[in-house]
């Protein structure tokens, strides 16, 4: 009862100097920098308007890195853009209520994201490329190859499933609508929690806590978690195995986000997908280990 007593206690003083106290400002270690320089442009899809950032050569062949949930394009492929782009004209966009995107509220579907990214790559100008998806820009992905079969001629397909919640899927929905409350009262901890256990596992370069942590920091908690009620909807299993487009399939091994069963359930159904196994790698293994990403990439898409 005491214990109780106590969490709540603390719980309530919490909530209350998130609401009424002041907002102290984060201390970083010196030398802190932004990891890439690559500036961008902003698009129209309908009424619509969506940030992308483009490098390389133009006239290389395409490659379109689709970013997941909660990391803009920026954060999720600021440590392998600058090498692909030495071989590719890579095109990376944002999707809505992420990065420099609109905020759109409401609910939407994976289908959704795929018709706006349709959308952007025939705003800058690229037919047929190939498309690398992540986590939920895998999901993505699929529904594009899927919807806008013109703008796919090969997709790598990472860390990601043809339905990834596919056990335990009540407790999952709850467990985004107990985060999204806590988000609500204050996002400052959310994001010092996440820059913290990326610094732990070698995800983010210290000298770039301070530009990771502004990022973490531009998210309405609404539209966070419509991402992710997006992903748990999403369940290509009957269909993705009729898809014509040649695939890879990079499994994480240890990932604790997307279960490896569910991505090898993916590779399964694509049948004569080729699959890279990371092994021991985790989600965040696209910022951790980025050298084998741009290696499977560049030999896959050529």
């Amino acid at each position: 009862m005491k214990l109780r007593t106590w969490l709540f206690s603390g719980l309530g003083a919490w909530a209350a100097w998130r609401i009424l106290g002041p907002e102290m400002a984060p201390r970083f270690s010196p030398g802190q920098q932004r990891p890439i320089r690559i500036t961008g442009r902003s698009v129209f899809v309908g009424e619509r308007e969506f940030f992308v950032r483009e490098a390389g050569p133009v006239d290389a062949p395409p490659l379109v890195l689709v970013h997941g949930w909660g990391f803009d394009g920026e954060m999720t492929f600021h440590n392998i853009i600058e090498r692909l782009a030495e071989h590719f004209r890579v095109v990376m966009p944002d999707h809505r209520n992420h990065g420099k995107s609109d905020w759109i509220r409401g609910s939407f579907d994976i289908a959704d994201l795929a018709d706006e990214l349709a959308g952007v790559l025939d705003a800058v100008g690229v037919g047929r490329a190939t498309v690398f998806g992540y986590s939920l820009g895998g999901m993505v992905t699929q529904e594009l190859a899927r919807r806008h079969p013109r703008h796919v001629g090969r997709m790598i397909l990472g860390a990601t499933a043809a339905h990834a919640v596919y056990r335990l899927r009540p407790l999952a929905r709850v467990g985004m609508w107990a985060a999204r409350s806590f988000a609500r009262i204050s996002t400052q901890e959310i994001a010092a929690g996440s820059a913290y256990l990326m610094k732990r596992v070698g995800a983010m370069d210290p000298r770039n806590e301070r530009w990771m942590r502004a990022a973490l920091l531009r998210r309405d908690p609404t539209l966070f978690y419509e991402a992710g009620h997006a992903a748990w909807r999403f369940d290509s299993r009957t269909w993705v195995g009729k898809l014509s487009q040649p695939a890879m399939v990079i499994i994480t091994t240890a990932d604790r986000i997307v279960d490896p069963v569910a991505q090898r359930m993916l590779a399964e159904l694509l049948g004569s997908a080729e699959v890279v196994e990371l092994a021991g790698a985790n989600h965040d293994s696209v910022l951790s280990d980025p050298g084998a990403y741009v290696d499977a990439i560049k030999r896959f898409a050529g």
